[in-house]
């Protein structure tokens, strides 16, 4: 068999390095947050017990919510793009699937206590699905929630104390009526995708 050229070696090398890649970003994944198993996927449990405070001042349990979907979303009311993208892109899905919306509870989870308060969270909420739930409460319970969904944040680097940017996870997380994991969104997720994934759970 003659010998393969030079040129021919490199690109398959190259090409198995690009496959090798992107089986290793998938598995990896597959690890963190799950293939719908329930479990958030290899030992990695998504979602857990909280206790917050929601937009009308009552305090909220992760189990207030069992019997209905849950859309999970971390994010902060000066968050310039992505939240509000995002809670939009939840919004519309939800529009999209009609009375199905009524089995399904859009809740938004702030990173950024300290400034999202029990006022400015309503006021927040409103531009956004009926539905929705906005929950704040102390640094420690939000660090316990972002913790259970598996959430990073941390304030940038810039800014001042009062003016600030906060580097956080920007995935929607599908809940099932038990509370336990089923899917995810990343962030460049359409409405009409999302409306479609949660369709197979109504």
């Amino acid at each position: 068999m003659p010998a393969m050229p030079p040129g021919a070696r490199r690109g398959l090398l190259v090409f198995a390095l690009g496959v090798a890649v992107i089986a290793g970003a998938f598995a990896f994944d597959h690890w963190w947050l799950g293939a719908g198993d329930g479990n958030g996927g290899l030992g990695v449990a998504i979602g857990g017990p909280f206790a917050l405070v929601d937009q009308n001042g009552a305090v909220r349990h992760d189990t207030d919510f069992r019997g209905e979907l849950m859309l999970v979303y971390f994010g902060y009311t000066f968050c310039p793009d992505a939240c509000p993208t995002t809670l939009q892109t939840m919004s519309s899905a939800l529009d999209d699937l009609g009375d199905g919306a009524n089995s399904v509870r859009p809740i938004f989870i702030t990173v950024d206590p300290e400034r999202d308060t029990v006022p400015q969270m309503k006021l927040y909420a409103a531009n956004f699905h009926p539905r929705l739930v906005a929950l704040t409460g102390s640094a420690e319970q939000t660090a316990v929630a972002a913790h259970a969904y598996r959430i990073y944040f941390q304030k940038a680097r810039h800014g001042d104390d009062t003016d600030y940017l906060i580097d956080h996870s920007s995935f929607v997380y599908l809940m099932g009526r038990d509370g336990r994991y089923l899917a995810h969104f990343g962030p460049d997720v359409t409405a009409d995708a999302m409306a479609a994934a949660i369709k197979k759970y109504l």
